[in-house]
């Protein structure tokens, strides 16, 4: 049972549902009354049940102008609803044979709705209202006039077959729409948890990445001076010289790196990231990249319609881009291929390899979570790459086909992407 009232937009919800059960309701409860007295030959006091079903006819129709004009609604207001419906359920029994009705059962309906969605202390309440009626109205009611006793068991057998009937149907859709918001509500807080977990972790490796930058710096400076001295050695080697000009590019590189490591630990804010053509920023990427592994080869293929869509870009999504480009260079021997297109909807950067593929774990993680180091690695470069891309409303994808492929898929709509006009 729940100890709190549920939050503000399921209490509108909720609401929204009662009203419209409350209108089928009210239909058939007018048919009920107009019907029964030529149908049965019952004679039933109609003005005084009329008029029941007007004002809660009018309530109705309050409670559904309030949930058009309110942006927020108090969760005590689901108690209120319910209280009126007991109170006008246990009037028009009173005034149609009260305990010896066999629909006096109805008066479980909202016990069995205030159970569901409200706190102990208003279900404690509706169901001491509902004992108190029915206690109520096993001493004090209008009784039916029907003079044949035969026939009086013979519908009240009848009554008690459409009570069952009613109440199945009424509390097996309450119980389905409840437990259908509650699962939704539980998948909600799931995913949440799931993603301050991912933070979390994300954050936990900017401040590393941080700490490292500092360390990094005196060693790699050391590297640079120690390069530089060799390559100013006279009688070097040709090849010799060839391999330190190599060295000191990629010292001048990690360098750079790490410059910017500090400023990208943790998460760059998107709406400090820069607008550019999505060929333009692919070309960007690889280049960089290919500066870092002059080894690697990667060939680009666009496929989209002209022109490119302007992508606001950060550092994270760039180095999500560029870790997935250096996990197919380290699976794969061969040349791998970026694969970028696009239409109205989504931009997808696919990279392709020719490796062995993803190992089970790794397609069952999806870069959710860090991987034990058994798999052959940590899986940082994804975890950070899954973050980049979720952060800013895209997906990352990975399957095996013909090697691994990871897919970046970024939405073009709204204010992550736009169109650029011709």
């Amino acid at each position: 049972m729940p100890t709190s009232f549920p939050d503000r937009e399921s209490t509108r919800a909720t609401l929204r549902r009662l009203v419209h059960l409350r209108w089928i309701l009210l239909a058939a409860s007018l048919v009920a009354i107009l019907v029964v007295p030529a149908w049965l030959d019952i004679p039933l006091p109609l003005l005084p049940l009329l008029l029941a079903l007007a004002l809660l006819a009018v309530f109705n129709a309050l409670a559904a102008r309030r949930l058009q004009r309110e942006a927020t609604l108090t969760p005590q207001a689901l108690g209120v609803q319910l209280g009126v419906d007991l109170v006008v359920l246990g009037v028009l029994l009173f005034l149609t044979g009260g305990g010896a009705n066999p629909l006096v059962s109805l008066l479980l309906l909202p016990v069995a709705a205030a159970a569901l969605i409200l706190p102990w202390p208003w279900v404690a309440g509706i169901a001491g209202g509902a004992i108190a009626l029915y206690s109520f109205l096993a001493v004090w009611f209008v009784p039916l006039r029907i003079a044949d006793a035969q026939r009086a068991t013979s519908l009240h057998l009848a009554g008690m077959w459409l009570t069952f009937v009613v109440s199945v149907i009424l509390i097996a859709w309450l119980i389905v729409r409840m437990t259908a918001l509650i699962r939704s509500r539980d998948a909600a807080l799931a995913a949440a948890r799931e993603q301050a977990l991912r933070d979390e972790r994300v954050v936990a490796l900017g401040a590393l990445a941080a700490g490292a930058a500092h360390e990094l710096g005196t060693p790699l400076a050391t590297m640079a001076v120690i390069a530089g001295e060799l390559a100013n050695e006279p009688g070097l080697p040709a090849a010799v010289g060839e391999d330190l000009a190599l060295l000191r590019r990629q010292v001048a590189a990690c360098k750079a790196i790490v410059t910017s490591l500090a400023e990208r630990a943790g998460a760059a804010r998107l709406e400090g990231a820069r607008a550019v053509a999505a060929d333009r920023w692919a070309a960007e990427v690889v280049e960089r990249w290919q500066a870092t592994r002059p080894r690697a080869s990667c060939t680009v293929a666009i496929a989209g319609p002209v022109p490119a869509p302007q992508i606001a870009v950060d550092a994270t999504l760039e180095q999500a881009l560029a870790n997935l480009l250096n996990n197919a260079a380290n699976a794969s021997p061969e040349p791998i291929a970026l694969r970028l297109a696009w239409n109205e909807h989504t931009l997808s950067a696919e990279v392709a390899d020719r490796g062995p593929g993803f190992p089970a774990q790794v397609l069952a993680q999806a870069g959710r979570a860090p991987l034990l180091s058994t798999t052959g690695g940590a899986g940082i470069g994804l975890l950070l790459a899954h973050a980049a891309v979720s952060r800013i409303g895209g997906k990352l994808t990975l399957e095996n086909r013909g090697g691994g492929i990871a897919r970046i898929e970024l939405p073009l709509a709204g204010s992550v992407t736009q169109r650029v006009s011709a």
